[in-house]
């Protein structure tokens, strides 16, 4: 049997580890989208967003960039008209809308003025605030978002980072003070090829690349129609400051210093300045890129990660690999070989039983032939048990639980909820990775992952309702009615109230990570009309249709007492000891999707085949550590292993919380209060989520493992 186990086992190991060689594969969009020469290609501008804070802002709600006009941009186009967003778009804070600046296949623009934005003392405070934060623009031209060029380190490979600098920081050669200059020249580069199939017979073309370089031009630089006369050879660059509003200016006094003082926070707010904006365009056509493989310019430079994600998958496989030995080694050697002592010993001891009763023993000895395992210790002192029995009696020590394993555990009304929500999170994590993995989920469908994963949950409630219900069931549970709403409110509940109260924060900033309250209207529609009606439908099925899960042992009226337990086998060090292994497992990987989620916020997780062969991993480990955490405690004689089963499956939420806030303070340079607490309540609610669904794993591990060594006793 357990050749056999293995033999599955790496196998399964071996078709995701092939999966996971597909893992830059993605489906691209939909359709195809070509442009005719001549045609208009619509720029639409979305967010501007910061490694170092949380908070991001729509383009045009920033006051010192261009509103947009209304310009025309062909039938039903208009600037400023707002893109309809799905569900997850709006989760992650994207604000599309269509801008002023104007793309035409084939034709190129050397520069074209946009527009003179003034703005006051306040507005350049907010555009310095935002430099220094590092903010980077997002732009889309074909679903591309406009991109910063690189070259690898050999020089060999090209390849993108998504956005481009809102401005750039520099310091005084003299005083070493900094100055914030802010970027307000644009050069667009689209690059472009024959579409496939007849629409490039016809002579269409279909983008293939988009590139954007900023550059910094002062107001002071001879402009002709707005543009700088020789553009390539600007030197004066446009610094986010404002004179003091004094008689007596720095500059006047020290006109040839390089400092500026922070004069911008002193004078009168309604002062003012203006601040040129111009862009060029150029198209350049690139048959080297294919427009199916157009995004793989985002993700060459990850791939230099390769390396760090076979050792990952090297090392969650050795500590998989031993822990499948040692549940091996406990199912086929240990249990088995128990349950075949116990066994013969009950036959010795039932044929001497057999011989007393022959020989007219005292009716005292009657109550030894009710066997082993159910005897009250009242045994005829004439019946001699052998020292191999006792020796047997004193290691097998959960063969004395069978009549308080299956008692059902105090608070199993919570306990029910938990689990079925812990299912209906597996559900959903288990088609995010699967859809991501072939290619259905990937970067050109914007928001897709959120939406896909809200989906998902919503729809999965009927799963949540089912375990919960069998599992209230087996608990002696009498109204199943009010166990589904508590299994649909519970967990949605705390995740919704913690969403909500945060947002309020972030409203307080006017962020376009704030959902807005028409969307949490329709989440909370979402949640009350369709969510609770299938984990409704789903209890039922599970307490009415299926009932509960039979145990193969009676519980005894009177509770057996629990001896004192060591050290590694209490509660709560059992749990951070257990806990400890799966995120060994996964602690690599993980780093990886903190940096994508965290730091990279311009840049795209898409290892999707590496993650489903560790979340496959992840999932033994945490069954196989549940095992032998709950075998350890039933040898300890400890019956009570419920909550601990789940608490143990769920103990590596702690450690990936604890090592969320090393990576805040180590590797992320978050300021703002908002932006540290929405780093932590993410983090916390992302450990719940992970921790419900581990939980689960080890929870009904450990329940089907119980029942199968009781069973197995019983079946003599």
């Amino acid at each position: 049997m357990g050749e056999s186990v293995m033999r599955n086992s790496l196998k399964w190991l071996l078709s995701f580890l092939i999966v996971s060689q597909v893992h830059a594969f993605y489906i691209p969009g939909w359709s195809v989208k070509s442009y005719k020469e001549g045609e208009h290609i619509p720029l639409l501008v979305n967010k501007v967003y910061s490694d170092n804070t949380q908070l991001q802002y729509a383009y045009y709600d920033l006051p010192f960039v261009c509103p947009p006009t209304g310009k025309s941009h062909g039938p039903g186009l208009l600037s400023g008209q707002s893109i309809s967003l799905n569900l997850g778009e709006v989760l992650r804070g994207d604000r599309i809308m269509t801008s002023d600046i104007d793309l035409t296949m084939g034709q190129d623009k050397e520069c074209s003025f946009l527009c003179e934005q003034v703005v006051t003392r306040k507005d350049l405070r907010r555009a310095k605030e935002l430099v220094r934060e590092g903010y980077v623009v997002e732009w889309i031209v074909d679903n591309l978002p406009g991109a910063t060029s690189f070259v690898t380190v050999d020089k060999s490979r090209k390849y993108y980072a998504a956005g481009f600098k809102l401005g750039f920081t520099d310091y005084s050669s003299s005083t070493g003070k900094p100055r914030y200059f802010l970027n307000n020249h644009h050069t667009i580069v689209i690059r472009y090829r024959s579409a496939p199939g007849r629409a490039g017979e016809k002579g269409g073309k279909v983008v293939v690349g988009f590139e954007v370089y900023t550059k910094s031009i002062g107001p002071n630089v001879k402009r002709e129609n707005g543009c700088p006369v020789d553009l390539h050879e600007v030197e004066d660059r446009f610094e986010l400051y404002m004179a003091p509003n004094k008689t007596t200016d720095f500059q006047t006094q020290y006109p040839h210093s390089s400092y500026h003082p922070e004069a911008i926070e002193e004078g009168d707010d309604d002062d003012t300045i203006s601040i040129p904006y111009s862009y060029s365009v150029y198209f350049r056509e690139d048959e080297s890129i294919e427009w199916n493989r157009r995004w793989d310019l985002y993700f060459v430079n990850s791939e230099e990660g390769s390396r760090i994600h076979w050792l990952a998958i090297i090392n969650s496989l050795i500590i998989c690999g031993l822990l499948t030995g040692i549940v091996l080694m406990i199912l086929a050697k240990t249990i088995r070989s128990d349950i075949k002592g116990y066994k013969e010993g009950s036959t010795l001891e039932d044929g001497k039983l057999r011989k007393g009763k022959s020989a007219k023993r005292s009716p005292k000895s009657e109550k030894a032939g009710l066997g082993l395992l159910e005897r009250d210790g009242d045994v005829d002192k004439e019946v001699e048990v052998s020292s191999d029995d006792e020796a047997l009696e004193d290691v097998t020590g959960w063969k004395l639980l069978h009549a308080d394993v299956f008692r059902k555990p105090a608070y199993g009304h919570l306990l029910a909820p938990l689990v079925g929500s812990g299912m209906q999170l597996l559900f959903m994590a288990i088609g995010l990775v699967l859809l991501s993995a072939i290619g259905v989920l990937n970067p050109s469908f914007r928001g897709g992952f959120l939406s896909a994963g809200f989906g998902l949950f919503v729809f999965a409630g009927v799963f949540s309702g089912y375990f919960s219900a069998r599992v209230y069931k087996t608990f002696d549970g009498k109204d199943f009615g009010k166990n589904a709403l508590v299994t649909a409110f519970l967990f949605p509940g705390l995740l919704f109230g913690l969403v909500f109260i945060l947002n309020l924060f972030v409203w307080a900033q006017a962020s376009s990570t704030a959902i807005p309250f028409g969307t949490l209207i329709a989440i909370v529609l979402l949640w009350l009309c369709i969510q609770v009606p299938l984990v409704y439908l789903g209890s039922w099925y599970g307490f009415v249709r299926t009932g509960a899960w039979e145990h193969p042992t009676k519980t005894a009226s009177i509770p057996r007492q629990v001896p004192n337990q060591a050290w590694y086998a209490k509660k709560l060090q059992s749990i951070f000891l257990a806990g400890l292994v799966p995120f060994a497992v996964i602690f690599i990987e993980l780093l990886f999707v903190f940096q994508s989620v965290w730091q990279d916020k311009s840049g795209y997780y898409y290892v999707f085949g590496f993650l489903a062969v560790v979340l496959v991993i992840l999932v033994l480990t945490v069954a196989e550590v549940t095992v032998v955490t709950i075998y350890i405690q039933l040898c300890s004689e400890n019956y009570h292993w419920w909550w601990q089963s789940f608490f143990v499956g769920g103990g590596s939420a702690i450690w990936v919380f604890l090592y969320s806030i090393w990576y805040y303070f180590a590797n992320l340079h978050i300021s703002g209060f908002v932006s540290s607490m929405l780093f932590f309540v993410y983090s916390f609610m992302a450990c719940c989520v992970y921790g419900l669904l581990t939980g689960t794993v080890g929870f009904l591990t450990a329940y089907a493992f119980v029942r199968r060594i009781y069973g197995a006793i019983k079946a003599d």
